[in-house]
């Protein structure tokens, strides 16, 4: 629908859309999401200039994306210590232990212009069959005798939107300083050691993303390496990025 569109619109018009329910959603690589009502669920529609600090490192995007949406709920005031996190490269996370949703980044180039749609899914109310954001509210009430009231899709996926916004402004004016140092605020990877290309591959460190939105790698007896997101999965269960 919004493939559609986007071309007809006005550029200064924003475009979204916003599903209650999915049964034919896609992730990377192929994978196919069904997401029942109780999740936030929305495909974006915006513009960037190709030669713009954000045009010439638009992998960065789908990694503004999950920070937005990681802080949709932490910079509510008394809700900065719920623990919702970012994994490398598009994913929301409780802690560095469960899965809450994801980012899908699609782009084209029509002269100077990048159109980009970018999709997002986290879940809000379901607790089966893994966790869900009112969950970790729940349970900070139990933990710290607060009284935090359960959040509605709605208002999360208004509130990505608007956190976006100004984080693409940052990064057009400052470039990734301007970003990085919210981002590794919420990320789940630091210090953290992996293993490369499979289980008995060599172990490397992650060192943080470079100034293209790659992830940097430290392997033992060499360097700093850049992983392309785009040809590699990173298993959190297993601590194995591997080739797709």
């Amino acid at each position: 629908l919004i493939g559609r569109l986007m071309f007809e619109l006005p550029e200064e018009m924003g475009l979204i859309a916003i599903a209650v329910r999915q049964t034919q959603g896609k992730g990377r690589g192929g994978n196919v999401w069904l997401s029942p009502v109780g999740c936030a669920l929305s495909t974006l529609h915006i513009t960037i200039p190709l030669h713009s600090n954000l045009g010439q490192r638009i992998p960065f995007i789908q990694h503004l994306v999950s920070l937005a949406v990681v802080e949709s709920v932490r910079s509510i005031p008394g809700y900065e210590d719920i623990d919702l996190r970012v994994k490398w490269p598009n994913d929301i996370y409780y802690s560095d232990l469960m899965k809450l949703g994801g980012v899908l980044v699609n782009s084209t180039l029509i002269e100077a212009t990048f159109h980009i749609l970018i999709g997002f899914g986290f879940n809000v109310n379901n607790s089966n069959p893994t966790i869900c954001i009112n969950d970790l509210i729940t349970k900070f009430n139990k933990e710290e005798g607060t009284k935090l009231k359960p959040l509605t899709a709605d208002c999360l996926i208004a509130r990505t939107v608007t956190v976006l916004e100004r984080l693409i402004d940052i990064f057009q004016e400052k470039g990734p300083n301007g970003v990085l140092p919210r981002y590794y605020k919420y990320w789940v990877h630091s210090g953290k050691q992996v293993h490369l290309r499979s289980e008995d591959g060599p172990i490397a460190w992650i060192v943080g993303i470079d100034d293209y939105g790659f992830l940097q790698v430290h392997e033992e007896g060499k360097g700093v390496e850049s992983v392309h997101p785009d040809g590699n999965s990173f298993d959190m269960l297993r601590n194995l990025i591997i080739p797709k």
